[in-house]
């Protein structure tokens, strides 16, 4: 497990009122343009907003930041089945539109949710075996929307909830940490456009038969001493043996530089989508209202201007279907 130090910071409680005004003014902007937003970004907390805006630059990152402190308002009983509105108009889409936009663009997916800007996550009755937010199973190391050719630059996950065991955890691995632990040949086989990611199965439930994959593709770009990454455990994989095998020395190398990282409500970390993969581990549901309760955002820096003009909503980007091999 990794021991660098931990990029947090807490809000105080005049700095968390202050973030709750703000966030419950923002809850109701979520279908407005960007621009909108940018007289409440100027007045969230001077902390909090030089954390998030330091993390952003890449400046000496671990590619994820933690805040502590976040308010979570009042809230009802964690859903057992999926609810998509069970929180609209809540002041945490505020915190997490704010944060968003902040850093980029509150962006959602049309396959995904039908477009949601907001993901509840939380165990589903009888998905517990689902390799996505509704599952409770152990989820392995993933960059977010690994097969999009428009992935999240970043991705936050604000705890409402813990698990009754106060034991599930949201694991983070930096592929800055995890290169040193690899030969040279193996990072020659990750930089080469061999593999090829399925589409995670939040993308997939309407598509018949067999999930697509997008690809080929490099697991590991960029330069050498600040190297990005695009890799899905469950997802990518390559024909070459050769191949095969570096990316089970990418996973397991991964596996040692890992941070895990138990959530209390009010705590929100950002992930750099390019630099972390992240996962979870197992816990047990008990369908009793109080289950754990994550809520997530994505964060694109900027969707190219065709992309901009196929889009049906000011912040959803087109269906897979609309823009695939266009990029």
């Amino acid at each position: 497990m990794a021991t660098q130090a931990l990029n947090a910071y807490r809000l105080s409680e005049p700095e968390a009122e202050k973030l709750g005004e703000l966030s419950s003014l923002a809850a109701h902007l979520s279908d407005s343009v960007p621009i909108v937003l940018s007289g409440l970004l100027l007045d969230l907390p001077e902390g909090m907003r030089k954390t998030i805006l330091d993390f952003g630059a890449d400046v000496e990152s671990n590619g994820f930041c933690l805040l502590r402190g976040v308010p979570v308002g009042e809230l009802p009983k964690t859903p057992g089945t999926h609810e998509a509105h069970i929180l609209d108009g809540h002041p945490t889409n505020g915190t997490l539109m704010l944060v968003a936009d902040l850093l980029g663009s509150l962006t959602g997916y049309q396959d995904e949710k039908a477009g949601a800007l907001f993901h509840d996550v939380h165990p589903v009755h009888g998905e517990e075996t689902r390799i996505e937010n509704s599952g409770s199973v152990a989820f392995d190391f993933h960059t977010e929307n690994v097969h999009h050719p428009l992935r999240p630059d970043y991705l936050g996950l604000l705890c409402l909830r813990q698990d009754h065991e106060q034991v599930a955890a949201t694991r983070v691995s930096s592929v800055r940490d995890a290169l040193p632990l690899l030969t040279e040949d193996e990072v020659a086989e990750l930089r080469k456009p061999q593999f090829h990611s399925l589409y995670p199965t939040s993308f997939a439930r309407n598509i018949p038969g067999p999930r697509p994959s997008a690809g080929p593709h490099p697991v590991i770009f960029g330069p050498a001493d600040r190297p990005f990454m695009r890799f899905n455990s469950h997802n990518t994989q390559a024909d070459d043996p050769r191949a095969q095998a570096a990316l089970r020395a990418l996973s397991s190398a991964l596996e040692r530089v890992c941070r895990d990282l138990v959530l209390a409500p009010g705590d929100l970390v950002v992930l750099d989508n390019h630099v972390v993969v992240h996962g979870r581990t197992a816990f047990t549901p008990r369908y009793d209202g109080q289950d754990r309760w994550l809520r997530r955002f994505y964060s694109l820096r900027s969707a190219p201007l065709w992309a901009q003009r196929m889009m049906r909503h000011p912040r959803v980007l087109p269906a897979m279907t609309e823009i695939r091999g266009v990029v």
